[in-house]
């Protein structure tokens, strides 16, 4: 059953775009995040096209998928893929059956990743669709009414918070944000890879302590990111339950 004031808080977090300092790398990780979350699936990932309408996976929840090759097959084919092109949602609660004939690459590959079941949601909002969200479950059978209604909605929400926030700051700076975005992933990928290996912890691990860190501190994710590669932020200083404002010198 969906926790009814986690959800709430959730549409507010989403809905919140209009700030100065709008941070898009942590809004579209929210999203994935919480619709794992809320809808109950055993991982998600979220699709964004970029300012040439090339699909790029910009987040993902859960170190099963992102370890997968499902991960690199992403934007190539599959259900996300799917749901962008016709703007429509997409399921298969049987990858190990239909799915095979539907994504021949991709099916296989989440199957060996221990997932058995798939839906995708469009961000769609009127004719304009900037990408689709994917949620992976490990067992089959179908989704579930009341959790696609939760899924959608999330996405929905998420969506016009973009669509707004472009409206306001105009096509270009979406554009210029959504790149940035692509950027920061990079970025944010090595340096939870450099925190895992030197703490010794799991990825997830790795990526709360960067969005922990981020947060507490008041900074963009993406900068904290860029200053733990510079060395400016060692690993040791993610794990202080008072970080100091800004980057600085270990």
């Amino acid at each position: 059953m969906v926790n009814a004031d986690r959800l709430a808080e959730t549409f507010v977090e989403l809905a919140d775009t209009l700030v100065e300092d709008f941070d898009v790398v942590e809004f579209l990780h929210l999203l994935t995040d919480r619709s794992a979350e809320l809808v109950g699936v055993d991982a998600a990932a979220l699709l964004l096209a970029d300012p040439h309408g090339r699909l790029e996976l910009i987040a993902t929840s859960g170190d099963r998928l992102r370890a997968a090759e499902p991960h690199r097959l992403h934007t190539v084919e599959g259900p996300g893929v799917d749901a962008f092109t016709t703007g429509a949602p997409v399921d298969e609660p049987n990858l190990r059956t239909d799915g095979h004939r539907r994504w021949p690459r991709f099916a296989p590959a989440a199957g060996a990743a221990g997932f058995a079941a798939v839906d995708a949601v469009p961000m769609r909002l009127r004719t304009d669709v900037l990408g689709a969200l994917t949620l992976f479950r490990t067992s089959p059978g179908p989704l579930g009414a009341t959790a696609l209604r939760t899924a959608t909605s999330l996405v929905e929400v998420a969506t016009i918070g973009l669509v707004q926030h472009r409206s306001l700051h105009h096509h270009q700076v979406l554009a210029e944000q959504l790149q940035s975005a692509l950027t920061s992933r990079v970025g944010i990928e090595q340096a939870k890879g450099l925190v895992a290996e030197r703490l010794q912890i799991d990825m997830d691990g790795a990526f709360a302590a960067l969005r922990g860190f981020a947060r507490a501190a008041n900074l963009k994710l993406g900068d904290v990111a860029r200053a733990v590669i510079e060395g400016r932020i060692s690993t040791r200083q993610l794990l202080s339950p008072n970080p100091r404002r800004g980057p600085h010198r270990p």
